[in-house]
């Protein structure tokens, strides 16, 4: 497989060649961890550490199990207890681990751009677990390779990306996935909700689900991020949930086949009915779940793959 890239901090810099590598590796990974022997011994005898500055209880654990399973030995770094609260810079933290000698660092960061900062000043591969309102290109990953298991592609599907897109790194790295793998992409919410700016990739933007919705086949509904608004963006949870809550009289406007999907955690009741959430013929939520594991499994490898090339290569242009 062909992959030189460095670091994974976000989808932009990937290529249709790249993504596709990633999931390909990531199916092997999935009949590796559906097997009674879920273990690889890919990254055996290298470190990996999880810098979580934001509380996570689905990625940071989907990173740890991947890591685990490839044979890595994995430290969990409790951020909120950590220097980073006495004051120290997230470039002092950086070097002190560096000094460390890790091979792969996953880091969550609240801010956008700091992942890549941290990146600039570290000689491991790392991989971007959520930045700010920017990326979040495992999410992105894991969610293509749900569609095309149960699709069986990842091009030439209308997708729709519903509720606060404003706020949501996860929307952001969708939008340049599945434009880049020549998706039709819909974005559905609010006006509030709706920041500038998709349009310029293609995406579609709508104030209404139904018209929205229309003949899709992928519905992807995003949660409220009350954590990051500091205004009034929505008149309230219930009028929410009546205009933009997905529910089955407004997914009967999509395909018959449609799927369901969302990024978790839940707020059902909120933007998705909980029975829907929890219907097996239509919902693939869970399947979400398990492919997080497999492509954080196959993105590591990739990454400490590439890095034994150059290494053995000699230096040559790092490769974001």
């Amino acid at each position: 497989m062909s992959f030189s890239k460095s670091h994974l901090l976000g989808i932009e810099p990937l290529s249709p060649t790249d993504i596709v590598t990633i999931l390909d590796l990531a199916d092997s990974y999935v009949d590796l961890n559906r097997s009674a022997v879920k273990h690889s011994e890919a990254l055996s005898g290298l470190t990996q550490i999880n810098m979580f500055f934001e509380n996570s209880t689905r990625t940071q654990a989907s990173f740890e199990l991947a890591g685990k399973r490839l044979g890595a030995d994995v430290m969990n770094m409790a951020m909120q207890a950590s220097s980073i609260r006495k004051g120290e810079t997230l470039i002092d933290t950086a070097l002190t681990l560096n000094a460390m000698q890790p091979d792969i660092l996953v880091v969550r960061h609240p801010h956008s751009g700091a992942v890549d900062l941290l990146a600039q000043k570290v000689n491991c591969a790392v991989l971007n677990a959520g930045d700010g309102r920017h990326e979040h290109p495992t999410q992105a990953l894991l969610d293509a390779l749900t569609i095309r298991r149960v699709k069986g592609t990842v091009t030439g599907l209308k997708v729709a990306i519903c509720g606060d897109i404003a706020h949501s790194r996860v929307a952001r790295s969708n939008v340049q996935l599945l434009s880049k793998m020549k998706n039709q992409v819909r974005l559905i919410g609010p006006s509030t909700l709706m920041p500038s700016g998709f349009e310029s990739l293609g995406a579609q933007v709508f104030e209404d689900m139904k018209d929205g919705l229309r003949d899709v086949d992928v519905v992807m509904m995003l949660r409220l991020q009350k954590e990051r608004m500091d205004g009034g963006f929505i008149p309230s949870e219930r009028e929410y949930y009546h205009r933009f809550g997905l529910d089955a009289e407004k997914l009967s406007f999509a395909k018959h086949d449609a799927i369901v999907m969302h990024p978790g955690p839940m707020n059902r009741g909120v933007e998705i009915d909980g029975e829907l959430a929890d219907d097996i013929n239509r919902s693939v939520i869970q399947d979400q779940v398990e492919m997080g594991v497999a492509v954080r499994m196959a993105a590591m490898d990739l990454l400490v793959q590439a890095r034994r090339v150059r290494d053995a290569r000699g230096p040559e242009e790092v490769m974001v």
